[in-house]
């Protein structure tokens, strides 16, 4: 599988992995920003993405940043289409008191790759009696 990376601006960083074996590759912020307390703000990659047919990037927080800073991704995990190819955005929120400051090159994301099903939409009037049934939220007594 192959991912087209097009750097938007000189000096974006291209994703990157961590380690070999990590799932996600690490997104870059492209400007240096500050996002107000309980604010959020769409931070360029610098970088368009361009996918594997049947694949979708799900852009997920960085436990670091939300652990220490209370900064995550605000809709995560963000989908970036197979069709889009136009800059990948983060838009992280600032759940701290302080406002936070993103450094242009600062890891600010990680973006996973995955397979997508496109499942034919069927209409019935009655759906497989499971054992759960109806009960919704909570109902598994946790």
């Amino acid at each position: 599988m192959n991912l087209q990376i097009k750097k938007l601006s000189v000096d974006a960083i291209i994703p990157t992995r961590a380690h070999d074996t990590d799932a996600g590759l690490d997104l870059y912020a492209n400007a240096t920003v500050t996002i107000g307390s309980r604010r959020n703000v769409l931070v360029p990659t610098g970088i368009a993405i361009g996918l594997p047919h049947g694949t979708v990037g799900l852009v997920h927080p960085r436990s670091g940043l939300a652990a220490k800073h209370m900064v995550t991704v605000l809709n995560a995990p963000g989908v970036v289409d197979e069709g889009y190819t136009g800059e990948v955005l983060v838009n992280l929120i600032n759940h701290g008191r302080a406002p936070f400051r993103v450094q242009a090159g600062e890891r600010i994301a990680q973006l996973l790759i995955q397979q997508v099903e496109h499942p034919i939409i069927q209409l019935v009037d009655h759906l497989a009696p499971t054992e759960r049934g109806l009960a919704g939220h909570g109902s598994t007594g946790q």
